[in-house]
C-alpha cells in the first residue's frame, strides 16, 4: 500500500438523491470530517416565500480522511453513501485549497452560482408558469435568474426567456 493513501486528505462522495445531510451526519458520528457546502435560496413551493439552505452540489459532499481499507470501508457502508469519486486508480483527493475557497464562499453569505446545471442542448420541461408543460432545449443563461429555451416546431424554432427556477432537466421531471 503507497503511504499516500495513509495521509488524510479531503474525497468527494456521491450520495443517494437527498441523502446529504443524512450522510453527513452518520460520518461525524463516526468521528469523520465532513463538509457539506450550503447555499440560501428561495423555495420553489408556491405557497411559501422562504429561504432555504440547500446543498451546493446537490448529491455529493467532502469527507476527511486516509484511505486505511478499515476506515475507507466504515465511510463506504454509511447509510447513503453511494461511492467515491475518483478514476480506476481510486478515489481522487481534493486539493485543500479547493475545500478552504468553498468554506470562506459558503460563509460569505453572497449569491453563489454554480455553472453546470444545464449545459447548452440539454432537454429541459418548464414546469412553472405561464410556459409550463413546453419541452424544448437549454441554450444559454441570461443573467437575472433567466434562461433561454428553444421550442422546435414545424422545423422551425421559437425562444422564450423563463426563469432558472421554472425549468427542470427532462429526465428528473419524467423520471
Amino acid at each position: 500500500m503507497s503511504s499516500d493513501l495513509l495521509i488524510p486528505a479531503w474525497y468527494v462522495l456521491h450520495t443517494k438523491s437527498r441523502f446529504e445531510n443524512v450522510v453527513r451526519d452518520g460520518l461525524e458520528k463516526k468521528s469523520f470530517e465532513a463538509f457539506l457546502p450550503k447555499i440560501k435560496v428561495k423555495s420553489k413551493r408556491r405557497d411559501r416565500k422562504l429561504m432555504i439552505q440547500v446543498p451546493l452540489f446537490p448529491g455529493y459532499l467532502f469527507v476527511r480522511t486516509d484511505l486505511n481499507p478499515p476506515r475507507h470501508l466504515d465511510i463506504l457502508k454509511t447509510a447513503g453513501v453511494v461511492r467515491f469519486i475518483g478514476n480506476t486508480g481510486g478515489p481522487l483527493p481534493v486539493l485543500e485549497e479547493t475545500i478552504e475557497s468553498l468554506k470562506i464562499m459558503v460563509l460569505g453569505g453572497e449569491e453563489i452560482i454554480t455553472g453546470t446545471r444545464f449545459k447548452e442542448g440539454d432537454k429541459i420541461v418548464v414546469v412553472n408558469g405561464p410556459f409550463t408543460g413546453i419541452t424544448g432545449q437549454f441554450v444559454q443563461y441570461r443573467g437575472q435568474g433567466r434562461v433561454v429555451v428553444n421550442i422546435d416546431a414545424l422545423g422551425q424554432f421559437a425562444a422564450v426567456n423563463v426563469d432558472e427556477d421554472d425549468v427542470e432537466p427532462v429526465s428528473r421531471f419524467f423520471s
